[in-house]
């Protein structure tokens, strides 16, 4: 990796040209690591020997981005889900791990196919692809990747596979819309079906104890907080006979991996925005922490075949994604030795303490609800400086300690970054996600305006050099948010954020739109609400400048929303920023793409931030 890879313009950042490594995937017999790696440019699939007898070496899957990677319980195949051009419209690839006999397993080039779980011991995978008669909805079924052959489990908004009994007779699937998912027990032979809770969740997710007999399920159905439950498949039906085996007040359960032979489980909690790891032994009930790793965020955790050792998929603010191996996890006597990183091989080429760190701080909105957020501060800086709010997509996702260039690159130049969880953020329990939704969205953006009376108020900010970003919803949030209180912000940045929700409803793809409604609103039901909610009807309140930001191939928010905006803008005269990524989707996968977005972004954030005499839309 050198400076070119990410953009040499940017002084002071030729550090952040280092490799990223996500969807760790280790064979069952422990001798080779499937991992998405960006190492050429571009996410593929690369298998790294974990002894480090050789070099990674890259499988040809062809030119389509690649999202995931699995590998079967029998090591005969991988399965991977790719992005032709980076776009919503995923297949799912199914190839030995020599690269032969590769084949499409699921989806089609109009259409999105995702990969669930692996029945135990074989080569069956739960696979979900949207329906060519009903493209709203997705079907869910189990395939033998060897012949092919499909069985049917259900269909739903969102369908996935989440788990398989070993034997193949039992699936759990998951179906709804955000924030109202459910978890279905499909008998495969029979097709009988029921519910496992009985109750609309965010969290949702399953896994089958190694004798089939336990469902271990990860949820915040009937509770604040996501938990660890424990349900007998025999009451399937019944959820007031699950127990609670893993819960803590006030934060949430991420994560979970099952131990091979049942008798543990590795427990990962959101704490803050930081991961803790917990060791939970299902026989005898005690529980222990794990040492925190180096990277303060796990976004992958997995036993090995072993039961004893786990791989973690993790990053921090001060190290891009990288994948780390725990040894003698389960061991009774001494626990884990120091981890091991298996990919990429050498760490980031600068300090550990080179970047900037954040800072946590709290602070309450105008109706009480308390919101909180990272302060990332130039080096050195002393009093109120200029200062980027920076808004996270989702809307329920998590602003959390993570690696990211933007924020570094912008502190080079003396700006800070504030990335707050307003509400509708995950990470803090079912009350806060579910604080905006439909009709409480208004608050959200009234949380914006907090967020600057805060920062200002706290002497952090430069009330007269502030500027207001963000991507996905955070586009969304930044332009409704720039319309509601013009004189906030000096400049603003709009990275494929929805405008109007009337025409995004009708031009994204049929099975976001399904999964969106819960949130937002139903187009039909809820028209004059989304109309109010759109800031593209007011769009004439916007008095500073706005770059607007898209992926050509984006078909979650179409560019139609970025010409939308552009059009209204320049029809009333302004001159607004234009930057489209012709090879990108709704997100940014390849690293000249990101170069792109790093340098365009900073130069026009600084140029309006640091330049006071500019004011114009």
């Amino acid at each position: 990796m050198n400076a070119a890879r990410f953009g040499a313009e940017l002084p002071g950042l030729d550090w952040l040209a280092a490799e990223t490594c996500t969807s760790p995937a280790l064979s069952p017999d422990g001798s080779t690591l499937a991992v998405v790696s960006d190492r050429d440019g571009t996410p593929r699939v690369w298998l790294i020997p974990p002894a480090r007898v050789g070099p990674p070496v890259r499988l040809d899957t062809g030119e389509d981005y690649v999202r995931a990677v699995s590998w079967s319980p029998d090591g005969e195949w991988l399965c991977l889900v790719t992005a032709p051009g980076g776009g919503e419209r995923t297949l799912v690839r199914a190839l030995r791990p020599d690269g032969s006999d590769a084949h499409v397993v699921a989806g089609g080039p109009a259409g999105v196919a995702w990969m669930g779980r692996w029945q135990p011991g074989g080569h069956v995978v739960g696979l979900a692809e949207s329906s060519a008669t009903d493209p709203a909805m997705l079907t869910a079924y189990a395939m033998d990747v060897c012949s092919g052959r499909r069985r049917h489990l259900a269909s739903g908004v969102a369908a996935t596979v989440c788990t398989f009994s070993h034997d193949g007779r039992y699936a759990v699937v998951r179906r709804g819309a955000r924030g109202e998912r459910r978890l279905l027990l499909v008998d495969t032979r029979t097709g009988s079906r029921a519910e496992l809770l009985g109750a609309d969740a965010t969290v949702a997710d399953a896994r089958f104890a190694p004798d089939s007999r336990m469902i271990y399920l990860h949820t915040d159905a009937r509770h604040g907080f996501a938990a660890l439950l424990a349900l007998p498949r025999v009451a399937a039906g019944y959820p007031e006979a699950a127990e609670v085996i893993a819960a803590r007040d006030g934060a949430e359960l991420e994560r979970f991996a099952l131990e091979p032979t049942g008798r543990a489980v590795v427990a990962v909690w959101n704490v803050e925005g930081h991961s803790e790891i917990e060791l939970v032994d299902l026989v005898g009930g005690r529980r222990r922490a794990l040492p925190t790793p180096t990277a303060v965020v796990v976004t992958g955790c997995a036993f090995a075949q072993d039961g004893e050792s786990l791989v973690l998929a993790v990053e921090s603010g001060t190290e891009p994604p990288h994948v780390l191996h725990y040894p003698a996890v389960t061991h009774p006597q001494h626990g884990p030795a120091e981890p091991v990183r298996l990919a990429p091989l050498l760490p980031p080429p600068w300090p550990p303490d080179a970047p900037a760190r954040p800072e946590l701080h709290r602070w309450r909105a105008r109706d009480g609800l308390e919101l909180s957020g990272w302060l990332y501060r130039p080096a050195g800086a002393l009093g109120a400086v200029p200062t980027l709010v920076w808004l996270h997509g989702g809307p329920e996702a998590q602003e959390r300690p993570t690696f990211n260039p933007l924020y570094q690159a912008l502190l080079s130049y003396g700006v800070a970054v504030f990335a707050p969880n307003v509400r509708g953020s995950s990470g803090f329990g079912r009350a806060f996600v579910d604080a905006d939704v439909r009709h409480r969205r208004f608050a959200a953006v009234d949380d914006v305006a907090d967020v600057v009376g805060y920062l200002v108020d706290a002497g952090l900010a430069d009330p007269a050099a502030l500027g207001c970003a963000g991507r996905s919803y955070g586009g969304y949030l930044t332009v409704a948010a720039m319309v509601s209180y013009p004189a906030l912000f000096r400049v603003g940045v709009d990275a494929s954020g929805i405008t109007d929700f009337e025409t995004f409803f009708a031009h994204t793809e049929p099975w976001i739109a399904a999964a969106a409604v819960s949130r937002y609103g139903d187009p039909r039901r809820d028209a004059g609400l989304l109309r109010e909610l759109s800031p593209i009807h007011r769009i004439a309140r916007l008095s500073a400048p706005l770059l607007v930001v898209h992926g050509a191939q984006d078909t979650n928010v179409p560019p139609t929303q970025a010409e939308q905006l552009l059009t209204a803008l320049r029809e009333r005269g302004a001159s607004p920023g234009c930057l489209v990524l012709p090879e990108e989707g709704h997100d940014i996968l390849r690293t000249t793409g990101l170069a792109v977005f790093v340098r365009e972004v900073v130069h026009w954030l600084v140029r309006h931030l640091l330049d006071v005499g500019e004011r114009s839309a």
